[in-house]
């Protein structure tokens, strides 16, 4: 059988790091890795699952809200990223979205965003950086002991980065909280009714050096494999 499909999303220009090493790790656990920008989606093309990378702030329209901070949206890569994601669901197709996938996934649900998370903190740092120094909880319920999430990293604490200014304020329908971080700020969502469907709000492509981030990964690889065999 021929490996699956994994598409990459992106903006059209820009976010090479972030996308190779998505990329590479696809082909890591015997993915095809295939970028996805938004002059893309006039061609035809199919593919076993979906990856939502990390980049530009949701525009706020989308979920009724005004712009609360300076501008820095992409509506084309919006507008791609919401039709992937509804086709993603519509098939059952595996997905997991990175920060703004994370927060897109949300507002596709009907959930919507703090456009600064600098007032919610009270315990942690605001400052980006790429290195494991944030701390991951995972929620105690028995709904999460049934998710992805738990499953892969384990009950205890892990380490994570943070590279994100916006976060999940209300979770869209459908979408259980399966961890937070010491603010108690979202850090992953996803919908156990779907196969695999899983957003993080840290960028496990920067952290591929530890085993649990790079599960997540191989999970996604191994749902897709499924349905590659499920649809021939």
């Amino acid at each position: 059988m021929a490996a699956p499909v994994i598409a990459i999303t992106g903006p059209q220009r820009g976010a090479f790091g972030p996308r190779l090493l998505v990329a590479l790790v696809v082909r890591l656990y015997g993915g095809r890795p295939l970028q996805l920008r938004p002059d893309d989606a006039r061609r035809p093309q199919t593919w076993d699952g979906v990856v939502i990378t990390g980049g530009h702030d949701v525009e706020p329209v989308l979920y009724a809200a005004r712009p609360e901070v300076k501008p820095n949206y992409d509506s084309a890569r919006d507008a791609l990223e919401m039709a992937v994601i509804s086709d993603a669901v519509l098939r059952r197709l595996p997905l997991l979205g990175i920060c703004r996938g994370a927060q897109l996934l949300n507002v596709c649900r009907g959930g919507s965003l703090f456009q600064e998370l600098r007032s919610q903190r009270r315990k942690t740092s605001n400052r980006w950086t790429v290195l494991p120094l944030k701390t991951l909880c995972p929620v105690n319920s028995e709904a999460a002991r049934d998710g992805h999430l738990l499953r892969l990293f384990g009950p205890g604490e892990s380490r994570i980065n943070s590279l994100h200014n916006q976060g999940i304020d209300r979770v869209g329908e459908h979408l259980l909280v399966s961890a937070r971080d010491l603010d108690g700020i979202v850090q992953a969502v996803e919908d156990t009714t779907q196969d695999f469907l899983l957003g993080v709000q840290w960028h496990p492509e920067f952290l591929l050096y530890l085993k649990k981030h790079r599960r997540l990964f191989a999970e996604l690889v191994r749902h897709a494999r499924a349905v590659r065999a499920r649809n021939n």
